[in-house]
């Protein structure tokens, strides 16, 4: 972007250029200052550029020369402030040439203070598409700038609510404009509505009514869900159709899962029509799942903002990768901090996981196949710890079905019916406590949730028998406040606890283990 201004004295020209590094979903400021000076020619850039940086003085002089612009014959140092911010990529091009241009008087600088400008020049003066344009824009907006960007990326950023975007091919057409010779057309991008096409339909999954009931409550409650079961019993089925009964995204929502898509360079229709759905393999590191690197870049658990993270073979992930997630899953967001700086980046995801209740897959089954030791089991579940488990409000087992209901020809519900309610009771929510239910805080769910004399006796008792902390005491009101929004009840009922405790299934093993 550039908003910058001219000065000369004594044969020395200054143009000092405001930039947006695309470091975060709030993008940083970084102003540009192009000095030109006396001694011999040559150009510098200072102030933590990469190498995708250091390259843009060659990039912007053959572009400039190619477009027949003169190259100043001086000495250009180009400044990157502030100087402890590391920058990277080609977004910065465009910016540096209209400095230069500017600074040696080939640009009127008047005519540059209501833009910003994004994008990488190619060797000819084209103008290429760059990564996390998005959340640019939406700065730049929000601070009543019109951005020039290039073609290939022009309806990504027409995509931002009230942003001014005009889309240019190549430099000169840029100049052009600046000049009043030939104005760029304004870029109107077509809405992008909520869609569920491809998304598999629930009425697929035969049988499991227990499960499909606890997925129900998780997706009108936000909450999150582990399911347990031996191989095959569709425990992966049943999580790809959560998200066709989850509630549509909302735009203010759609913006931010696109703004994060943006910045990994992902396609940002599919975040701007529905809620994300990650699922990655249990060979990810703990920077592939939260994010990091010398650089920070969102994790899987950020591209899943607003949407779903599904860890299937949960057991098989690397202990110190799955325990990096309590802190996400309680806070909404990740903070990543290095020598430098700090970025944070959102993760207000729904956890959906899925495991095997032994090595071999099968304890428990009515086949008795299973001869794992207690040892083995005790070890296979112990690769998931307590406290992650504390923060997983249902934990639902998924049995094998017998052979007879595999011939199920009766009609099932389908993602659309289920929906339905899901959106009602969510929406009972929203217009009571403004958040889903998950969500609801300590002094929240005292005044949205309270429990009746009788109820709060059964609660106090479950949780002393089964040796509950005070996070799944609050998670368990919380699940039997959805339960109560699905049945329309103003008040959380005996039943509507009954049934939030049992889903706290490995809890209940391991109160029975202990006794």
């Amino acid at each position: 972007m550039l908003l910058g201004r001219v000065a000369r004295a004594g044969g020395m020209s200054l143009a000092i250029v405001h930039a947006r590094a695309a470091l975060g979903v709030e993008a940083p400021r970084v102003n540009i200052e192009v000095h030109l000076s006396g001694g011999l020619p040559g150009t510098n850039i200072v102030g933590l550029p990469e190498a995708a940086v250091r390259e843009s003085r060659d990039r912007v002089r053959s572009a400039l020369l190619n477009a027949n612009f003169d190259w100043p014959q001086r000495r250009i140092t180009i400044n990157l402030a502030p100087a402890d911010l590391p920058k990277e990529g080609a977004r910065f091009d465009l910016a540096i040439a209209l400095g230069i241009l500017a600074a040696s008087g080939q640009v009127p600088m008047e005519a540059l203070d209501d833009y910003e400008f994004y994008g990488e020049l190619a060797l000819s003066g084209d103008l290429r598409a760059i990564h996390g344009l998005l959340p640019a824009v939406i700065q730049a907006t929000r601070n009543g700038k019109a951005v020039i960007v290039p073609t290939a990326i022009a309806e990504e950023a027409a995509q931002v609510p009230d942003a001014q975007v005009f889309a240019a091919d190549h430099l000169l057409a840029v100049c052009a404009h600046l000049r009043g010779d030939v104005r760029l057309t304004r870029c109107i991008a077509t809405p992008i509505a909520p869609t569920l096409a491809g998304v598999p339909d629930l009425a697929d999954v035969i049988g499991q009514a227990h499960a499909r009931r606890a997925l129900e409550i998780a997706a009108s409650g936000g909450h999150n869900l582990l399911f347990i079961g031996p191989p095959g019993t569709g425990k992966t089925m049943l999580a790809s159709r959560l998200p066709g009964i989850l509630p549509p995204i909302t735009h203010a929502e759609a913006m931010e899962t696109a703004a994060i898509a943006s910045l990994c360079g992902l396609d940002i229709a599919t975040a701007l029509s529905r809620r994300p759905f990650r699922a990655p393999h249990h060979s990810a590191s703990a920077v592939a799942l939260v994010g990091g690197g010398s650089v920070p870049r969102p994790g899987e658990a950020s591209l899943a903002h607003h949407g779903i993270l599904f860890l299937d073979e949960l057991p098989e992930f690397d202990r110190r990768v799955l325990e990096s997630m309590r802190e996400p899953i309680e806070s909404g967001r990740i903070l990543i901090s290095r020598a430098t700086r700090q970025a944070e980046f959102p993760a207000r995801f729904q956890l959906v996981a899925a495991m095997n209740p032994c090595p071999c897959g099968y304890a428990g089954d009515a086949s008795d196949r299973c001869r794992c030791s207690a040892d083995q089991i005790a070890r296979y579940r112990g690769r998931v710890s307590g406290p992650l488990l504390d923060r997983i409000d249902l934990h639902v087992e998924v049995p094998r079905l017998p052979i007879s209901d595999w011939r199920d020809v009766g009609v099932r519900e389908s993602s659309e019916t289920v929906r339905a309610r899901v959106v009602h009771a969510r929406d009972i929510a929203l217009a009571r406590a403004h958040v889903c239910n998950a969500q609801l805080g300590p002094n929240e769910l005292k005044q949205h949730a309270p429990l009746g004399e009788h109820e709060r006796t059964l609660l106090e008792r479950a949780v002393d028998r089964l040796g509950l902390s005070a996070r799944a005491h609050q998670r368990i009101v919380r699940v039997a406040r959805t339960i109560a929004d699905l049945e329309g009840a103003e008040r959380i009922a005996a039943p509507h606890l009954m049934e939030a405790i049992g889903y706290r299934r490995l809890d209940r093993h391991m109160a029975t283990a202990a006794a």
